[in-house]
């Protein structure tokens, strides 16, 4: 019985609907803020009208106590005299709401009384001895011969002694009877303001029930995350930005394509749409609520992008922008061209160690087996020195690893590396590591092909120094090359702009190290040497590394 009770109830959870989930939170609020408003409002009126009473009893007490046919009336009661005041009295109580009034000597006796049987007799209860004997005026809920009521106590004086009291009293009943149907009043006021919420909350619900399509919140995110996955799934980029250009939302391949994956999607939206692409920013500016559509580079692809408006609120318009790389004729004879030379190298490679083999065999065969140690040893002898400083300067691994491809690199290009005897660098978080691994490997890139361009005029060389002995890390990268073209002095860390000629896709590596750097916050500079050689050098503060 239990388990189909709990079974119930989960089903009958997993059922509701947006719409009853809204509904039924919205009741509940409204309840509750009804229930409490109503009890405060009945506790309030309740306890306002009491006191109203209270006050009126010892104000209309005091009024009589001052009236000077009661006075000479209780002075002669007090005397033992007769005397008559109950029908007057009683002719001031028929003049007001009051239950009774009741007039008592200094002994408590009975002066007048709604019934005259009792005149004459002691007063019943306790409450009026604090205006006989103490003369202070007082209220409070008794029970007298009448029955519960709220008692008003007023002391009556004479030449400022006390010779008797009244006691004005408000039966409870016919109270509760006048404060119930105030308390009905205010209810049939609390019941409207209550079922008026429930209409205003019904037109809101039906109103963001429409505003959501109809969707079920568990409907909205599954959209969400199909959509999500249909824009990553689609090879072209699609960025979307708002009226102020400000980015909404981007693809994969548009984050691959602008930042070379420097950046992922929630460091690139909401930020300007120009910080990752001028073209595309200046297209939007241009193309004045139209489709539109332009051509761009990204380094030395050509790209073709195609913007869509849309309207959102007042009027302002927003785009979403399509583009994908134009692949021409000329641009798949090019990348042809470079795979066929990149296989031709991979040949000759293969064939120059085959050649060192054979050597090798021959040695072996021959029993010289001196000479193909000598032969070996001198193979390998400047890879075990290089790689022997490396260990010993650099401990970070990931760093150290790319160090030592790269000199065998500048080894095939027949370009010196030299490696600083002074360099020194830690270990460091992963995401550190990535870091420094594309600010050296692009760095040591671009020198060795600078080096190896100008080789017919000076010898090729690269220098590497690095360290992080400081409270900076410090990268230093000195090649002999020919050096950045006067025209581009001042857009070589541009995106796409690059002082070399071929049919390679440059313009990216120091678009990337510029990146990198500006991340985490450091600098980034270079210079002509006196010795006709150039100088690049990058500052990173190792605070904001390890963040």
């Amino acid at each position: 019985m239990l388990y189909n009770r709990v079974s119930y109830f989960i089903d009958l959870e997993t059922r509701m609907t947006l719409k009853s989930y809204l509904a039924l939170i919205t009741l509940s609020t409204i309840t509750l803020i009804v229930l409490a408003v109503g009890v405060v409002l009945g506790y309030s009126l309740q306890k306002s009208y009491l006191d109203s009473i209270s006050q009126r009893g010892l104000e209309l007490g005091r009024v009589i106590a001052h009236n000077e046919k009661i006075i000479q009336a209780v002075e002669l009661s007090n005397q033992g005299k007769p005397n008559d005041i109950q029908d007057y009295i009683e002719m001031l109580r028929a003049q007001t709401d009051a239950s009774y009034i009741v007039v008592v000597n200094k002994n408590s006796i009975r002066l007048s009384h709604p019934e005259p049987e009792k005149v004459g007799k002691r007063f019943v209860g306790d409450d009026i001895y604090q205006a006989l004997n103490q003369g202070k005026d007082y209220t409070k809920v008794a029970v007298g011969t009448l029955g519960q009521a709220i008692r008003n106590s007023v002391t009556i004086r004479n030449d400022d002694q006390i010779i008797g009291a009244i006691s004005i009293g408000y039966l409870s009943q016919p109270t509760s009877e006048l404060i119930f149907k105030h308390l009905q009043e205010a209810g049939l006021l609390v019941g409207f303001v209550y079922f008026l919420g429930i209409i205003i909350a019904g037109v809101l619900i039906l109103k963001l029930k429409r505003t959501f399509l109809s969707l079920e919140p568990e409907e909205i995110v599954q959209k969400f995350k199909e959509h999500e996955l249909i824009l990553d799934s689609i090879r072209d980029g699609i960025v979307a930005i708002d009226h102020e250009q400000n980015i909404t939302a981007i693809n994969s391949m548009a984050i691959e394509w602008l930042t070379m994956n420097v950046l992922n999607a929630p460091q690139v939206v909401g930020k300007p749409l120009s910080e990752q692409s001028q073209s595309l920013s200046h297209f939007a500016l241009e193309a004045q609520g139209q489709i539109t559509q332009n051509r761009f580079n990204l380094g030395k692809l050509e790209f073709i992008a195609t913007l869509y408006p849309i309207k959102i609120q007042k009027g302002d318009i927003g785009y979403v922008i399509v583009f994908f790389p134009d692949h021409g004729e000329k641009s798949l004879e090019q990348e042809l061209t470079a795979t066929k030379n990149y296989a031709d190298l991979l040949r000759a490679k293969t064939h120059e160690y085959a050649n060192h083999l054979n050597v090798l065999s021959g040695m072996l065969q021959a029993e010289h087996y001196d000479d193909a140690i000598e032969f070996l040893q001198q193979e390998s002898d400047g890879d075990q020195v290089a790689l022997g400083r490396i260990i010993k300067t650099i401990e970070n691994s990931a760093v150290a690893g790319l160090i030592f491809a790269k000199h065998n690199k500048a080894k095939d290009l027949k370009v010196e590396m030299l490696i600083e005897s002074d360099c020194q660098l830690g270990r460091y978080p992963s995401k550190t590591n990535e870091a420094l691994v594309t600010l050296v490997g692009n760095l040591i890139d671009n020198a060795l092909l600078a080096a190896w361009s100008n080789r017919l005029l000076t010898s090729p060389f690269v220098k590497l120094y690095i360290s992080d002995r400081n409270a900076h890390i410090m990268i230093q990268i000195e090649d002999s090359g020919a050096g950045v073209d006067e025209k581009l002095e001042n857009r070589i860390l541009d995106f796409g702009v690059s002082s070399k000629h071929n049919t390679e896709q440059n313009g990216i590596g120091l678009y990337l190290v510029k990146k990198v750097v500006d991340q985490y916050h450091g600098s980034l500079d270079w210079e002509r040497s006196e010795v006709n050689t150039t100088v690049f050098s990058i500052y990173l503060d190792k605070r904001a590394l390890i963040k």
